[in-house]
């Protein structure tokens, strides 16, 4: 399992550059983007097979029998670390299974790159990677991770990022640091509430977005708003109980009304 650059091609490791030249194949998510790389670092030559998504269950056997004749296989992606978002997993599965050895080779990880600039509080953090594209749901899912006191890391892309920062300004008050074409020429982070960062923003931003939330220790680390809400619940209702946590915890009236209604349901 290769790490690869996530954007600047010097960012790949020695050993890295080591292993792709002395594997017997090479397994890729995109052929185009690897020989890129493989000319970057003078590859000296192997067989290179396209695994993704859509043939990956097709190809995986094939490529285990291959292993299991002797011939090693190094797995990338696109860009960065393998399976963060990126396919292989079938592979991987299959491999453990046949009792086939599995090495990490660590190297670039966009999550990992933008956790390292980050000047928000952010550990312990939840990744949760892609929000739904599905606005209904993509609210559902930030409403149901705003109520736990983790940082949020999640991928975005640039179609979806400022309906995405829209529906985190009306469900938290939270600070939020986007990052965009990390490594590469037009590196840029993006830094404050949901409506500040949404105002940094381009009209049609481009590249695809790492986000993190802040943790909520900065915000109400004495307070754990499920736990007020509860009790406030026991002698108000819902709409009282919401306007209260709100002011005691630092969220939005929103995110405490959302945990309100379903604490009274349940």
């Amino acid at each position: 399992m290769v790490a690869t650059p996530i954007g600047h091609l010097g960012d790949i490791s020695r050993r890295g550059i080591d292993t792709l030249n002395h594997v017997g194949i090479i397994a890729a998510e995109d052929t185009r983007r690897t020989r890129v790389l493989l000319q970057h670092i003078d590859h000296t030559g192997c067989e290179l097979v396209s695994v993704h998504e859509h043939n990956e269950e097709r190809v995986g056997p094939v490529l285990i029998e291959r292993m299991r004749q002797g011939t090693d296989i190094a797995l990338v992606s696109d860009a960065g670390t393998p399976l963060i978002n990126d396919p292989g997993y079938h592979l991987l599965q299959l491999a453990w299974q046949a009792g086939i050895r599995v090495v990490p080779i660590p190297g670039a990880c966009s999550i990992i790159t933008a956790l390292s600039v980050c000047p928000i509080p952010c550990q312990p953090f939840r990744y949760v990677g892609f929000l739904s594209s599905k606005p209904k749901l993509r609210r559902t899912q930030l409403e149901r991770w705003l109520l736990m006191p983790d940082a949020l890391v999640f991928l975005e892309s640039p179609h979806r990022i400022r309906a995405a920062l829209a529906d985190i300004g009306d469900l938290s008050t939270r600070r939020i640091m986007i990052g965009r074409e990390m490594t590469k020429q037009y590196e840029s982070f993006a830094v404050g509430d949901a409506q500040e960062v949404l105002a940094q923003l381009a009209e049609t931003p481009k590249g695809e977005f790492v986000c993190i939330i802040e943790a909520a220790e900065s915000v109400s680390a004495r307070f754990d708003l499920s736990h007020v809400m509860a009790t406030l619940l026991q002698d108000l209702a819902p709409t009282q109980a919401a306007k209260l946590a709100a002011q005691i915890c630092g969220v939005r009236k929103k995110e405490a009304y959302a945990l309100a209604l379903r604490l009274s349901e349940s």
